[in-house]
């Protein structure tokens, strides 16, 4: 079916312009609203509600009360946003599992569903049924169920995404159970006192007109469940000229390459490959150097002050890039990044691919950039560099908090987890200076500086930013109650879509949510300490910090430039196989060094010479 023209979709295919019904959705239960409160009330079946009503609450009972209680909860905000963010989440980053367009399929539902459950509660005022409430009433109208439409938009979602893309003779089974939760939460809010039935048939209607409107609007061209290769139209950016695996690049040819490992994110088998492909390149002199939560960066400054180095190669997480980078800027000597951690955020924003040998391959076959760092200080917090973030508040105590087992099983996908304890924190009042000017009063959930922009699953915090602008970007996040949350969400969402539009600074979005500046330079001050992070690494809680940015300051070996991803040098799906296989063998070879106790050691390599 042919696609009118629209917004941009994943892939750069057209979107529908179904989303274009979602306000006349809104407009149709505003007026069966304003039916239910004026003419239609004191008609069948309308006049009969009371009657049932009181019927339900005269046959309470302790086992019936726990049951529906069970259900109010499940079909609570806390509970939605947090089910929502854990299955879109999983469903952009756990392995066999990367569906980008499912997971948008889902979010827009829950949020678009929100959207327009608030704004039909704006325009109809209905009191709730006159009998004794079991819950707290939310300052909302009782029309429509808002519980009952979000149980809908979210269990009902993911009935869709089970019937459309398991394969298993218990997907029926799976799905059925799921479309049973909404009916039940609607049957426990009458039970409960807090809405009358036919807020729950509004509610009901509400959901399925969300999921038919969302649905049709992503999932219409997408039964196979495959993901859009990339089309014809992507610009890749300008590319270096092939080299024999053999030939390394003229500028590193006679010098001595320090690889610095992290011994767990890059464990020896892994180890092993990248020492080979170094030595097919034609890197024979390799001086390895371990980290440790004390050296994060090893004796890396100790070697480059001795002129032991030609090229850096980092085998490692986000954390190792940035200490690695910190010792590196300003220096010339080049780097090469092999992703091997959690988030590999630097990585993603370069276009590098996530294998690390993929990756080391495709840089050595490029050319040297420079690329930005940002520069960090005050509070108790040393100066000190970053490459992709620094944060304070919400992110930050979402990384202090995740689980370091968790993340070794299950990736971002625990960030997620601890994301949703913090939902509830407090915002904190503040005060941020942008290249020198006026100091400006918010109030903010958190505050995030980017180098970069992008974060796992393409999602474009910071849309503005590239590692080559000579400029940091700046977001202060503020979502005011559930709504609030559902709207930013919502406008990340749509970002996914339209990734080349960026928010102007200095301007807000999602209803005041998000509010962007950039600069050269950014101070914070905030009325109480709080958590800080740098390139997902949690550092010392502070009150306040200045960052600045370092033009070009990081010479780096990439595939092409900084700004425009290189053209993948292998088919897409081989590339995302390979990926998983590396990193299924870096978490075996990982719990193998942990039990035996010897994650640290290191086969000898041969004696370093001076560089340039």
């Amino acid at each position: 079916m042919k696609r009118p023209r629209g917004f941009a979709a994943p892939g750069g295919r057209p979107l529908p312009l179904l989303l274009l019904l979602l306000p006349v959705q809104a407009a149709l239960l505003a007026g069966l609203g304003w039916l239910v409160t004026g003419p239609a009330a004191r008609h069948w079946p309308l006049s009969a509600e009371p009657g049932a009503e009181r019927a339900l609450a005269e046959h309470r009972s302790g086992p019936g009360n726990g049951v529906t209680g069970w259900f109010s909860v499940l079909a609570g905000t806390e509970a939605v946003i947090g089910v929502t963010l854990v299955c879109v989440v999983a469903l952009l980053l756990l392995p066999g599992a990367a569906r980008r367009t499912d997971a948008l399929f889902l979010g827009v539902s829950v949020a678009a569903q929100s959207t327009v459950f608030v704004t039909v509660t704006a325009l109809v005022a209905r009191p709730r049924p006159t009998v004794p409430h079991l819950d707290g009433a939310p300052p909302t109208s009782s029309f429509p169920s808002g519980h009952v439409g979000a149980s809908l938009a979210l269990y009902g979602g993911l009935a869709v995404l089970v019937l459309l893309r398991m394969r298993s003779p218990w997907r029926h089974a799976v799905a059925g159970v799921l479309l049973l939760i909404p009916p039940a939460v609607g049957l426990s809010r009458m039970y409960r006192g807090m809405h009358h039935p036919s807020d729950v048939a509004g509610g009901l209607l509400n959901g399925a007109l969300t999921l038919l409107i969302v649905g049709g609007a992503f999932l219409s061209a997408r039964g196979t469940g495959k993901e859009p290769e990339p089309g014809p139209q992507s610009e890749p950016g300008p590319q270096s000229g092939p080299r024999s695996a053999s030939e390394p690049p003229s500028a590193l040819a006679g010098g001595a390459v320090l690889v610095v490992r992290h011994p767990l994110n890059c464990p020896d088998r892994l180890a092993d490959r990248v020492r080979a492909e170094l030595h097919a390149r034609g890197h024979r002199e390799q001086r390895w150097l371990l980290t440790s939560a004390e050296h994060p960066s090893a004796d890396l400054a100790e070697r480059t002050a001795a002129g032991d180095a030609a090229l850096v190669v980092v085998c490692g997480g986000d954390g190792t890039v940035r200490a690695c980078a910190d010792v590196l800027a300003g220096t010339g000597i080049a780097m090469v990044i092999a992703p091997c951690g959690t988030g590999n955020l630097l990585a993603r924003n370069l276009g590098l691919p996530l294998d690390p040998v993929s990756a080391l391959t495709e840089s050595l076959a490029g050319d040297g950039f420079g690329i930005d760092v940002g520069r960090i200080r005050g509070d108790g917090l040393p100066p000190t560099r970053f490459t992709v973030m620094a944060g304070a508040g919400f992110d930050a105590a979402m990384v202090r908090d995740a689980s370091p087992r968790l993340k070794s099983r299950v990736g971002w996908a625990a960030y997620v987890l601890s994301a949703v304890r913090h939902l509830g924190d407090p915002g904190v009042r503040l005060t941020v200076r942008i290249d020198g000017g006026r100091p400006r009063r918010r109030r903010a959930r958190m505050v995030v500086i980017g180098n970069v922009g992008t974060l796992q699953g393409g999602l474009p915090l910071l849309p503005g930013a590239r590692p080559d602008s000579g400029r940091l970007e700046v977001v202060l996040f503020d979502p005011r109650g559930p709504f609030g949350w559902f709207t930013a969400a919502g406008h990340l969402a749509l970002r996914l879509l339209r990734p080349g539009a960026p928010t102007p600074p200095g301007r807000t979005a999602a209803g005041g949510a998000l509010e962007y500046f950039s600069a050269t330079r950014v101070e914070v001050r905030c009325a109480a300490p709080q958590p800080r992070e740098l390139d997902g690494d949690a550092v010392a809680d502070g009150a306040g910090f200045t960052a600045e940015i370092e033009p070009g300051a990081l010479r780096m070996y990439l595939p092409g430039p900084p700004g425009a991803p290189a053209r993948p040098t292998v088919p897409r799906g081989r590339r995302e196989r390979a990926g998983r296989a590396g990193r299924t063998e870096q978490t075996q070879e990982q719990t193998r060094q942990e039990g035996s106790g010897d994650g640290h050691r290191e086969a000898g390599t041969a004696t370093a010479r001076r560089g340039r």
